[in-house]
């Protein structure tokens, strides 16, 4: 089994019921167990400012499937969950899942980058993070904790 952690976000049609039906879906997939739930944050978008704030959160899990087993389970969620795969990056959407870490694999793919490439620079994934790994090194990066030391999470609240 390998402890994974994936980041979720959501801002459009009801964020907390986006969120909170993601987490069950995660929770029931096969060979994974949950193992724990960051709370809740409200943050600002990402990229383009003219959408709503958005949902976050960090899901634990532990799972015997492969990366690319669980990304296909991760995108099909998305799906279900009325996500829609448009040009525009960082736009608004139903639902957000991003692998974050996979163990302590390293892996560079056209559809997977392990670690996420840019997590480190990503207060809206980094402070749900911190709540359930702060310590967790980052590869070269340094820690959780480090990297979030160095961003301003002032619009970041608890949802």
């Amino acid at each position: 089994m390998t402890r994974v952690y994936i980041a979720l976000g959501s801002n459009l049609r009801d964020p907390l019921y986006q969120c909170q039906r993601a987490i069950a879906a995660l929770a029931a997939l096969p060979e994974t167990t949950l193992i724990n739930t960051s709370s809740l944050y409200r943050t600002p978008p990402y990229g383009p400012q003219d959408q709503p704030d958005f949902l976050n959160a960090v899901v634990v899990l532990e799972t015997a499937l492969s990366p690319l087993a669980l990304l296909d389970h991760t995108q099909r969620i998305e799906l279900e969950q009325g996500r829609e795969r448009k040009d525009e990056r960082w736009g608004p959407r139903t639902l957000d899942l991003d692998l974050l870490l996979f163990g302590e694999q390293f892996m560079t793919s056209e559809r997977l980058i392990l670690p996420h490439y840019d997590m480190h620079n990503r207060a809206f994934m980094l402070v749900p993070l911190a709540e359930v790994a702060g310590d967790l090194p980052l590869g070269d990066k340094g820690s959780v904790a480090s990297c979030l030391a160095s961003l301003d999470t002032s619009t970041i609240t608890l949802w």
